[in-house]
Order: structure tokens, then C-alpha cells, then sequence
């Protein structure tokens, strides 16, 4: 069984950029949003800095941090 490798470090004399984390999205109880796999929702639960509990109507999801693929209306 293999061990996951760990991600790449940086080298400071690379000539490429360090890669950069995408900032995470800011969303508030009863926010109306539009997920890209999902469709439209309401923001019904905020676990602060972790997930957001979204109702699609249908089904309701765990959205996690940045919530990339998650924009507000």
C-alpha cells in the first residue's frame, strides 16, 4: 500500500509563481445562491469557516469551504 505523497513545496529560486489558495466566499443565513452542479438554493445552516447547509428544494446539501463552485444572487 502506497502513502499519499505530500503536496510540493515551493522553491524559492523557481521561476514560476507560488501556487495561491483560492480566498473563501463569504455567505449569510437566508442568502438566495446558484451552485453548478445543484442549481438555486437558500442558505439554511453555517458551520462558520467549514460549510454551508444549502435547500435546493428538492434535496438539501453540505456545501464545503471556498464554495468554488457555489455564487451569490
Amino acid at each position: 500500500m502506497t502513502k499519499p505523497s505530500a503536496p510540493r513545496r515551493h522553491l524559492p529560486t523557481s521561476p514560476f509563481a507560488a501556487p495561491v489558495a483560492p480566498e473563501a466566499k463569504h455567505f449569510g443565513l437566508g442568502d438566495r445562491v446558484s451552485h453548478d452542479q445543484f442549481g438555486l438554493g437558500t442558505i439554511v445552516g453555517v458551520e462558520e469557516g467549514i460549510a454551508m447547509l444549502v435547500d435546493f428544494g428538492s434535496s438539501q446539501a453540505r456545501i464545503l469551504t471556498p464554495y468554488t463552485r457555489m455564487h451569490s444572487l
